[in-house]
């Protein structure tokens, strides 16, 4: 206690010079909290952004298929069925819920305005794995999938472009090639994919509807002849006029949610045998479809931002270390300016510790002054950053936490140095120091 008092009277007594060597520790520490609150924040909402697209999910694509020794790209296959996803569903454990999606651009038209989207004909359990909620109306029913209701969900930039900002079109009908709609619902904004696709220019419809009323049934898209006609087991073989065969209950896309993120490697192999099995796939054939692990792009993100944050991080870290050097170097300066007073100290009975500990103090206290400003100044700036900025931030308690214990490490560790020299004084010379 008495060297608390004796550190605390000697900031008193120069209060200028204290105040300068807190400047130091005062603006890193601000630097570190406004720093990371950004960073966490920007991290935050990668990640919210990458929640939206479901971490615990797996997407299923088509494959290729080869005509005449040509091989068609990714999703050229039709090879995706509804049955693969009561499959699915039945025999892989790891998976909690399945949906599929059949989908084509097409023009949505209200009065005189209309718009080009991506139409969507969805099992119910779509919106439930896409963790995509109806902010005004209803969602799509058991009904509707089996009476094949024309009913549709907008979503908010179609809402924008053919009814206008502010507009509740709940009610309202729309046509969709030709064939009139009931908007049941409007879906709450979901914003632009990692890829940069506007995932709110959509429109959702039951699957039955979307197959038998609007959309029709999905048919290849390469073309075939009676000499590689591999939907021959399926349908008829193409007649001469070249018109394809149509195909019931196939879909462009399966998504799966598995039972939980840590499942998901599981739910990707079991969902990929259960496939090969259904779609009777050969060793050494290249699978007809593709399943993707949406975790990964979760993965790469999460690190691009951690690693960003490590770096604002280590760049008002140094700010410290300036600080740090700072208090050193005054305190050293002090010890020379107050050897007299040291050598009174010692002559009346004060140990080499006693006086080591005096300066030690002095110095945390100094650092913990300025960085308790600094925390303040730290989380003043990150609300103003927000503000005129608009930038996401997150002030972590950890953080803040850490960033005094730290204010309070660099002074000890910078003080230790000049509390040594002041504690090795010789008494005699001390007294003799004018």
């Amino acid at each position: 206690m008495m060297a608390v008092g004796a550190a605390l009277r000697a900031i008193g007594r120069n209060k200028r010079r204290a105040a300068l060597t807190m400047l130091g520790v005062f603006i890193g520490v601000a630097a570190l909290i406004a720093m990371v609150a950004v960073g966490e924040g920007a991290r935050s909402a990668v990640a919210t952004q990458i929640q939206s697209l479901g971490t615990d999910m797996l997407v299923v694509l088509p494959g290729s298929i080869r005509t005449n020794g040509v091989r068609s790209g990714n999703g050229s296959a039709s090879s995706l069925r509804v049955a693969d996803v009561a499959a699915i569903l039945e025999q892989d454990s790891a998976v909690a819920n399945a949906s599929y999606v059949a989908r084509q651009n097409a023009q949505v038209v209200n009065g005189h305005q209309n718009w080009s989207t991506s139409i969507q004909g969805v099992s119910l359990s779509y919106l439930t794995i896409r963790s995509w909620s109806v902010m005004a109306g209803r969602s799509l029913t058991e009904e509707d999938e089996q009476e094949g209701n024309p009913v549709c969900i907008l979503g908010q930039t179609v809402v924008n472009n053919v009814f206008g900002d502010f507009s509740n079109p709940v009610g309202a009908t729309v046509l969709i090639k030709n064939v009139p709609m009931t908007v049941i619902g409007v879906l709450s904004p979901k914003g632009h994919s990692p890829t940069g696709q506007d995932q709110d220019d959509v429109v959702i419809i039951p699957f039955s509807t979307a197959q038998e009323r609007v959309l029709g049934v999905t048919s290849p898209s390469s073309s075939q002849t009676l000499l590689n006609n591999i939907y021959a087991t399926i349908g008829p073989p193409p007649n001469p006029f070249g018109i394809q065969p149509k195909l019931e209950g196939f879909v462009n896309t399966i998504y799966v949610q598995a039972r939980s993120s840590a499942q998901v490697k599981t739910a990707l192999a079991q969902v990929t045998r259960t496939l090969e099995i259904k779609h009777r796939m050969k060793a050494a054939q290249t699978d007809d479809f593709i399943v993707r692990d949406i975790t990964e792009i979760a993965e790469v993100a999460e690190q691009s931002s951690r690693a960003m944050e490590l770096l604002l991080a280590a760049i008002a870290s140094i700010s410290l270390i300036v600080g740090g050097i700072g208090i050193m170097n005054i305190l050293l300066v002090s010890v020379t300016e107050r050897t007299r007073e040291i050598g009174i100290r010692m002559a009346i009975g004060a140990r080499r510790i006693h006086v080591l500990m005096q300066f030690l103090i002095e110095a945390m206290l100094i650092s913990l002054i300025g960085g308790s400003a600094g925390i303040v100044a730290g989380i003043a700036a990150s609300e103003i950053i927000s503000s005129v900025a608009g930038w996401p931030i997150l002030l972590r308690t950890d953080v803040i936490v850490l960033a005094f214990v730290f204010s309070a490490a660099v002074g000890m560790f910078f003080g230790y140095y000049p509390a040594r020299q002041a504690s090795q004084l010789n008494p005699i010379d001390a007294l003799r120091y004018e």
